[in-house]
């Protein structure tokens, strides 16, 4: 191992994508997998044990968020490049990922020799978009700054199910409501939770009202 090689952990909750990505990662001359997680939990416990270079990080962890994962590892270690990588496009995704201290973001589709350039930009330091991303952020600056709102950590689908449910609603009402599955609400829910720092729904609700949401 010499001196220019890229420490990089991956965070992943789905084991084939994680493990190609392993593969992948450890095929290329210079890289160096020094550790691996499932979990937003996981995530913050290997990358304080291996203070990897990089973390090729998923946003959507199942029960908790790869954005609260980054946010929780920048605040401990913030010389660490986090490079999201996520099959969701939308702009929620990029920009919370961004605000959370991500140096990039590419869609779970780029090609291996995307990968690679992400990966080594965002080791040196350089903050880097995939090209449907990059697309995506002049659209943003082009529209504008836009008004402030409550909650900025959430994203605008977790902020449209948390004022449902400050108006009373229950989960199979929301799932209805949005044509969303209930488990996808449950998730949401389980993230909104998570970066709001509250125990339950019932607080959720409180913190929600306070801040203006769930008004008819």
């Amino acid at each position: 191992m010499t001196a220019t090689t890229i420490r990089v952990m991956v965070v992943d909750d789905h084991p084939v994508f994680r493990l190609g990505m392993v593969a992948l990662l450890t095929s290329i001359d210079g890289f160096d997998v020094v550790g691996e997680a499932a979990t937003a939990d996981e995530a913050v416990a290997v990358s304080a044990a291996q203070s990897p270079d990089v973390i090729v990080m998923d946003l959507h962890l199942g029960p908790g968020s790869g954005i609260d994962a980054t946010r929780r590892i920048l605040d401990a270690q913030p010389a660490i490049g986090i490079l999201a990588v996520t099959m969701m496009d939308d702009d929620d995704s990029v920009f919370a990922a961004m605000r959370a201290g991500a140096r990039g973001y590419l869609l779970k589709g780029a090609a291996p020799d995307d990968i690679e350039r992400a990966v080594r930009s965002v080791s040196n330091g350089d903050v880097i978009l995939g090209p449907q991303v990059a697309a995506q952020a002049i659209r943003f600056l082009a529209s504008g700054p836009s008004a402030a709102v409550a909650f900025p950590e959430l994203t605008v689908r977790e902020r449209e199910i948390l004022d449902l449910v400050a108006r009373g609603l229950d989960n199979t009402s929301v799932s209805r409501r949005l044509d969303l599955s209930p488990k996808t609400i449950r998730n949401h829910l389980s993230n909104v939770f998570t970066k709001l720092q509250v125990a339950d729904r019932s607080q959720a609700i409180i913190r929600a009202r306070d801040a203006g949401l769930g008004q008819n």
